[in-house]
């Protein structure tokens, strides 16, 4: 039975549901024999608001055409659309009512499956989220990265060259007029970010874990290609509603596994980390920390991808994107893993033959000359960080990454924003900048201000870089010497809330460790003085949102939307 006749609306009368619902089918132009075949739902993140997605009717048009030809009856719909740069405070606060939008959407509508049509970094894994939860068949589309930019013969990409030119900017050696013209060429055509940000680092794990057709992620958006995998997308989730393969049988713990093999490889955005344990959690999969820096220490880095490389997605592309990474890698991934393919990962690269030309080398090494022996993020512990935080020590300054000093502490990102320039802080480049109250709750939203401005004093005397460590989040596009994710937060009562100004931080990448230089005693005598410093809001998502999200470790979902009950990461069981 078609879920357009299993999924009734109530009435208290069920044959009356499908008698009116036929009735206002017909406005739809199906004949009644259409809604026999497979309905397939186009979950469309589609806005003018969001421009990263503003090409997305073509692909849709594309989706649909695909599922016509294989006898399936497309109906698109629309959810929440989620532009980072164009929504305030952040995109990550409605990470989770997008999900929600779209698990209740394809519950709610009467779909034997789905196609999720995202991109920007916060829909992909909102719709994944969504897709677990509601487990119908479903697969994913994302609209693509932009074309490079160029500037007088430097290529540009978003947003790594907006960071990277603003602080120069600040720093006086950029003028008004040149950042102007930089301006124009730094986003030149649809699509997300064209670097290793957290868009295209969500389109590669997802590909990875086998939700997406293999080479979907890296095609530009511009490309023709594009339209040819979303019509090749509409023809592939009618064969998996046939075949009733759900994403329950896809995303699982060896697919979890998988991706985040290939997020080490490429150096991948951290935000990644928090996306993988949030999609895992609704499926009762756990994802501790230590899996990550476990698989990170074994995985060789071969993406020579900015920010931590030199090349870019359309470059990425070319060199034969994610098959290229994975079939370097065939003997540390679950080869058994089932993908939208309806082929195993093993059988899926068994007939891929990545481009042998030797230039490719350069932007995906071969695995016998990696550009590094273990992957792009590291996982950090200690009595700042007892429930771990993280680092992309690839993006960062190499003499940085063992690095101890002293302690210059904001309270929140408004606290910063005041005084981060004030001539009369009292600030080294040698210092540690932290900024606390920006986690999930005390921000709230967890905001991707953990790249902390170097102070404008220091810039002009040429410091370019410091140990900056936040409980929030920086965007995959950002560089630098930046501890993440700090758990617990501030605002909850975290570690990082009783450090001050003047204490000594210690941070030991090579040796995993994050640590302030004080004994539990002095901890706990400032613990007990410490009041929080966050207004929890009066009403609406936001109230909702600081009374339920997780910690950043535990992936920032809401508490009753895990499949699993979680406490806190201690207690909770390495679900293998």
């Amino acid at each position: 039975m078609s879920g357009w006749e299993d999924s009734k609306t109530s009435y208290g009368d069920p044959e009356f549901s499908v008698f009116l619902r036929r009735a206002f089918a017909r406005h739809l132009g199906f004949d009644d024999a259409d809604f026999h075949k497979p309905v397939i739902g186009i979950c469309n993140t589609y806005s003018e608001v969001n421009r990263c997605h503003t090409h997305f009717p073509p692909l849709v048009e594309a989706v649909k055409r695909g599922v016509l030809m294989t006898g399936g009856i497309p109906l698109e719909f629309p959810t929440i659309s989620l532009g980072e740069v164009f929504t305030s405070p952040t995109a990550m606060l409605y990470r989770n009512l997008a999900a929600l939008d779209t698990e209740e959407m394809i519950r709610a509508q009467p779909l034997d499956g789905v196609v999720l049509v995202g991109g920007c970094d916060k829909t992909t894994p909102a719709q994944l989220m969504g897709a677990a939860s509601a487990d119908i068949p479903a697969i994913l589309l994302t609209g693509g990265p932009m074309l490079n930019g160029e500037y007088e013969g430097r290529t540009l990409g978003a947003c790594t060259d907006c960071r990277f030119y603003w602080q120069e900017h600040r720093a006086g050696r950029v003028s008004e007029q040149e950042l102007e013209e930089i301006n124009q060429a730094l986003a030149p055509s649809a699509g997300h970010c064209m670097v290793m940000g957290s868009a295209s680092t969500m389109a590669v794990v997802a590909e990875a874990m086998g939700m997406m057709l293999p080479g979907a992620a890296a095609v530009p958006a511009p490309d023709n290609r594009r339209l040819r995998l979303a019509e090749e997308t509409g023809r592939q989730i009618v064969a998996l509603v046939q075949a009733e393969l759900r994403p329950s049988q896809i995303m699982t713990y060896d697919a979890f596994v998988n991706a985040i093999r290939i997020l080490q490889a490429v150096g991948g955005s951290t935000n990644a980390v928090i996306h993988l344990v949030a999609i895992a959690g609704r499926l009762g999969i756990d994802l501790p920390l230590s899996l990550f820096d476990e698989l990170g220490r074994s995985t060789p880095f071969l993406a020579n991808l900015r920010p931590a490389g030199r090349f870019q997605m359309e470059d990425f592309a070319k060199a034969g994107g994610v098959p290229a990474v994975m079939k370097e890698l065939e003997d540390l991934l679950q080869r058994d893993c089932i993908t939208v393919t309806q082929h195993t990962v093993g059988e899926n690269l068994a007939v891929y033959h990545r481009p042998r030309h030797e230039k490719y080398h350069e932007i995906i090494a071969v695995r016998e000359e990696p550009l590094a022996e273990n992957g792009g993020i590291a996982v950090l512990r200690g009595n700042l960080a007892p429930n771990g935080a993280v680092i992309k020590p690839k993006a960062a300054t190499p003499q940085l990454l063992t690095h101890t000093g002293r302690a210059v502490v904001f309270d929140s990102v408004e606290d910063m924003e005041a005084r981060i320039d004030d001539p009369d802080l009292k600030v080294v480049a040698e210092d540690v900048l932290v900024l606390r109250n920006a986690g999930p709750v005390g921000a709230p939203g967890m905001p991707e201000a953990g790249m902390l401005p170097i102070p404008k004093k220091l810039l002009v005397q040429g410091v370019r870089d410091m140990v900056r460590i936040s409980d929030c989040r920086m965007s995959g596009t950002a560089f630098g010497t930046v501890v993440l994710h700090v758990a617990p937060e501030a605002a909850v009562g975290g570690p990082l809330a009783l450090i001050e100004t003047g204490d000594f931080i210690t941070l030991d990448v090579p040796n995993r460790i994050l640590s302030v230089a004080l004994d539990d005693a002095q901890l706990a005598r400032r613990r007990a003085a410490w009041q929080p410093r966050f207004d929890k809001a009066t009403r609406g998502w936001t109230r909702l949102y600081q009374e339920h999200v997780l910690q950043a470790d535990l992936g920032c979902d809401f508490d009753f939307l895990r499949r699993v009950s979680v406490q806190s990461a201690e207690t909770q069981p390495n679900k293998t």
